[in-house]
């Protein structure tokens, strides 16, 4: 029995042997040192990090066609999420599987492409098709591997090295440590990339119309409730109809507007409360509170959310219209109730 072997059955012995409350202690020991191991290397990777990443991304901003990311086994399903991050972030890029790559999908690879490949030997033989192929039309390489002098290393443009460091597997042998690496390099390559292009939250909307990205990057106008809806009274407005208007419309608001639209205050259930015996006389500006909290139509649904939060409050009118005198005019309200349904709070 090997050596590997003889541990493992050993260590399933030790843990038969521990208390239900040994054994839960013992697997949550051994999490932590698996995040330990891992966290180290990743503390190594940052320190080596050279101008052999400065080259990958002035690759990538400068490039005129795709990125393929490639990789067999565990490493390949890093490619695919290291693929999948630089798309979502402004750089073209497709995971091109390494074994279907030698059955016709090198036709996938063009000039004007670059490679990523990983692979922590650098052995692989799967990849020697592509690296073939690449050679073929002047692709780039961009290698990402712990063996300096390894077969995809040599045939790379651009080597980013990674640190010499023992898989968190207690084998030593399932990719963990390794991969875990990989995974936070190619995050690296596509935010420092980002970073350059000056991909904003706007152009986050228009490549993440759908799930919880495109919710968050929804704007205020999507959600709003307007026109008929919007609860808005007059200055002069005994506040026994305005009570009605609130109970009738049901987000515990309602904008005070002057005789030029504007918006001068807001009531809510709280001034109600507070103004409880006058109101049966009382008009709307006489209990409104003024110069209330807005936001702009276009603004992100996210940043009216976070700015109830801040406020402790749960409706916010929505602004996005100026009259003759230049003040902002109501258009809109947003309630908490609104981000809850859509999930966002």
């Amino acid at each position: 029995m090997s050596k590997t072997r003889t541990a493992l059955v050993r260590y399933g012995v030790e843990s038969a042997r521990l208390s239900p409350t040994e054994t839960r202690t013992a697997r949550i020991r051994e999490g932590q040192s698996v995040i330990a191991i891992e966290a180290a290397a990743l503390s190594r990777l940052r320190e080596v990090l050279d101008d052999s990443f400065a080259d990958a991304v002035e690759l990538l901003l400068t490039l005129p066609g795709r990125v393929i990311v490639t990789g067999m086994g565990k490493s390949g399903h890093i490619a695919r999420k290291i693929a999948a991050t630089l798309a979502s972030t402004g750089t073209p890029a497709l995971f091109v599987h390494p074994a279907e790559a030698a059955h016709g999908d090198l036709g996938m690879m063009i000039a004007g492409d670059a490679l990523i490949m990983l692979s922590n030997s650098g052995g692989t033989s799967e990849l020697k098709p592509m690296i073939g192929h690449a050679a073929a039309l002047k692709m780039p390489i961009i290698a990402i591997s712990a063996r300096r002098n390894s077969t995809l290393m040599r045939a790379a443009a651009i080597r980013l090295l990674l640190p010499a460091a023992v898989e968190a597997c207690p084998a030593n042998i399932a990719p963990t440590t390794s991969t875990a690496m990989m995974l936070a390099l190619g995050d690296a390559l596509a935010m420092a990339t980002m970073r350059e292009r000056g991909l904003s939250r706007d152009g986050f909307e228009a490549l993440h119309p759908g799930g919880t990205i495109g919710l968050r990057l929804m704007r205020v106008a999507a959600v709003m409730h307007s026109d008929a809806e919007m609860p808005v009274v007059p200055t002069d407005m005994p506040m026994r109809e305005v009570v009605l208007t609130m109970t009738r419309l049901s987000f515990g608001i309602a904008g005070v507007v002057d005789g030029n639209g504007r918006l001068i205050g807001v009531i809510t259930d709280g001034d109600l409360r507070r103004h409880v015996e006058a109101l049966m006389t009382a008009t709307a500006e006489e209990v409104m509170t003024r110069d209330p909290i807005t936001i702009g139509a276009v603004s992100f649904a996210e940043d009216a959310l976070a700015l109830m939060n801040d406020h402790k409050i749960t409706a916010l009118f929505v602004t996005g219209g100026d009259n003759a005198d230049g003040q902002d005019v109501p258009v809109g309200v947003v309630t908490i109730h609104d981000f809850l349904r859509l999930g966002l709070a």
